[in-house]
């Protein structure tokens, strides 16, 4: 059977041949390195779409090795997703002042506010939780935005993905060598910023959204943003895991997708079997929106450490350090195995994944039931004239 044909502009801009992109998905804090691993990215890449490594979860020299790795695997585009905090961005890479050195996360939880620490205590004790093991990376890419930016830079990735902040500070560096450079907003004010700093393409992640999401609902965030954004142009998220999606965001105006939960729900998403698993249970209703996570408001899978959190009465520590915080408590429950603490970052669309399968596959079977809306139903279904 021949190849279907869905063309945007997106797909002139990025050289691909579909106009969908799997999202820079970085780590839930119990053990994967990444949600969207050189695996996920290379199986994109080669059926067609784009791509994008989650590099939340890399050291800075990590990072470089992963894109390296990527370029051994892969001759098509691809694209490098990092966090920009604003406040590190605009103060420096906070490597330059530790050294780089990891320390162990049970260490680095003693210089939390008291409050923070003594209920983490509290916890461990209730429930009986063994002590931490993981470490923190200091000069982790999301504490060393500069660095990890130098890297992308130096590495000529094809696409810079913004995942959080404006990354209008680098636009200039990564035009010079051919990149292009895209960020995510979820609302219009942060479109039309990210696109007055020169972006080339925006992300505009409606509410639905899986991990880091905003207040604004899709239907009503996409028109507004392309306002807001243009002329640049403007991708769709949140709400997107069928072709149904695609199809829809295409009629909005925007000229192609980003995918986050359907693909972290794939063979080579970066996700654990449980996590996985949560997913293919979870209904439409089953997520919550929180600051527990990161100090800013994302979305998981409900469980019970959404109760344990809203029973402490804490107030959020700004991001990172809420990072910190969090990830000490998830590493006990994990190592405890209280599997009922433990679930993804993922969006609304959860509750139409039944099936973990290939993400070729998955870019396949959304291609071909966008192709089929637009070229066939909607001429049949909808009379216009």
């Amino acid at each position: 059977m021949a190849r279907r044909k869905l063309r945007t502009r997106l797909c002139d801009m990025l050289g691909i041949e579909y106009p969908i992109i799997s999202a820079g998905m970085g780590p839930s804090l119990i053990g994967e390195t990444t949600g969207a691993p050189v695996d996920l990215v290379v199986a994109v890449s080669e059926a067609g779409g784009l791509g994008v490594l989650g590099g939340a979860g890399y050291s800075v020299d990590q990072l470089r090795e992963q894109i390296r790795e990527i370029k051994k695997l892969t001759g098509k585009p691809f694209g490098v997703d990092l966090l920009l905090p604003e406040a590190i961005v605009s103060s420096g890479d906070h490597t330059a002042r530790d050294g780089g050195k990891k320390v162990m996360l049970r260490d680095a939880i003693k210089s939390l506010p008291e409050s923070h620490y003594q209920w983490i205590m509290k916890v461990k004790q209730d429930l009986m939780l063994p002590d931490t093991e993981a470490e923190v990376t200091r000069n982790a890419t999301t504490t060393s935005p500069h660095a990890s930016v130098k890297v992308c830079i130096e590495e000529r990735v094809p696409l810079f993905c913004a995942g959080l902040g404006n990354p209008g500070f680098m636009v200039k560096d990564a035009h010079a060598v051919g990149m292009k450079v895209l960020g995510i907003s979820g609302n219009s004010k942060n479109a039309g910023r990210i696109a007055a700093s020169g972006a080339d393409l925006v992300v505009a992640q409606g509410h639905e959204g899986g991990g880091h999401t905003g207040r604004v609902g899709s239907m009503a965030l996409w028109p507004q943003a392309i306002d807001a954004a243009a002329p640049v142009p403007v991708l769709a998220a949140g709400g997107i895991g069928d072709g149904r999606g695609v199809a829809a965001a295409l009629a909005m105006g925007c000229i192609g997708v980003w995918v986050g939960t359907r693909f972290l729900a794939s063979n080579e998403g970066g996700a654990l079997p449980i996590q996985k698993d949560a997913i293919l249970k979870a209904t439409d209703e089953d997520t919550r929106r929180s600051y527990l996570y990161t100090g800013k408001t994302s979305r998981t899978i409900y469980n019970s450490f959404h109760d344990l959190w809203e029973s402490s009465g804490l107030e959020p520590l700004p991001f990172p350090v809420q990072v910190i915080f969090a990830s000490a408590i998830v590493d006990m429950l994990n190592r405890a195995e209280k599997t009922e603490y433990v679930a993804p970052f993922a969006g609304q669309v959860s509750g139409l994944i039944k099936e973990i399968k290939p993400a070729a596959d998955i870019l396949e079977d959304m291609v071909e039931e966008a192709v089929d809306i637009l070229a066939r139903r909607l001429r049949e279904d909808v009379v216009a004239g």
